[in-house]
């Protein structure tokens, strides 16, 4: 794997440290994009739309599983047609003591899809893909809410999913597309008010002049801020 790794360097692309030494060139990222369409694809297809040999194709793949930067293997489903129609996500408050309780409980809940610890106003988000709206209600004052771990829950209806990927690369930004913003137009601080009025405003409007706006303009909210009264309350 090392050799392989030390030639596929040198074929182009800007390489990137992935698991425990694949080193991930544009050759590893365009497989990743073509798995990314049909997962079952054959060695001899993916070769042929990568633009590579078969036998580099399959070593390549095989390279990618070994390591660790593709972990499985699953079928992506449409979760209406199997009866789970209503999808929603409930923002946690969890009692800073507690996070093992809250972990624990959380895993016997076939419903939760997902969970991530966040920072913001809440500690933690869920999605959970149950039959109707009835079985959301029920999941959070009957189950949650009886959480010792759980302080507040907020719960929030996905009205439609617009946009899911499987998983995303740095590839898909293209080739010399950086995203960090440019630097912000000395001319436009030197009207301070003018911008920030524009960061002020409404949220379309903001979004619509985005590249006007500075990014230390923008305040993001830290996971440690409000929570010191958390604990006090514990």
């Amino acid at each position: 794997m090392t050799e392989m790794s030390r030639n596929s360097t040198q074929e182009g692309g800007q390489p990137g440290r992935i698991g425990i030494g694949l080193e991930l060139d544009a050759t590893h990222l365009k497989i990743l994009e073509v798995l990314r369409e049909n997962g079952r694809i054959s060695v001899a297809a993916l070769a042929e739309r990568v633009g590579i040999s078969r036998a580099n194709a399959y070593t390549r793949f095989e390279a990618l599983r070994a390591d660790g930067a593709i972990k499985r293997f699953t079928a992506e489903i449409d979760h209406v047609r199997a009866g789970l129609g209503i999808t929603a996500l409930i923002f946690v408050t969890v009692r800073q003591q507690m996070w093992r309780q809250f972990r624990a409980q959380l895993a016997q809940m076939p419903e939760v899809e997902y969970c991530a610890i966040t920072t913001g106003q809440h500690d933690a988000m869920i999605q959970v893909r149950v039959t109707d709206v009835a079985a959301v209600h029920a999941m959070v004052t009957d189950r949650l809410a009886n959480i010792p771990a759980v302080k507040a829950t907020e719960t929030v209806f996905i009205l439609d999913e617009v946009l899911r990927r499987p998983y995303v690369l740095p590839s898909d930004r293209g080739p010399g597309r950086s995203s960090r913003r440019p630097p912000a137009d000395p001319a436009a601080r030197s009207t301070g008010s003018a911008g920030s009025a524009r960061a002020a405003g409404p949220a379309g409007s903001a979004g619509s002049t985005g590249a006007d706006v500075p990014l230390g303009m923008m305040r993001f909210v830290g996971a440690a801020e409000g929570r010191a009264q958390l604990q006090q309350d514990d």
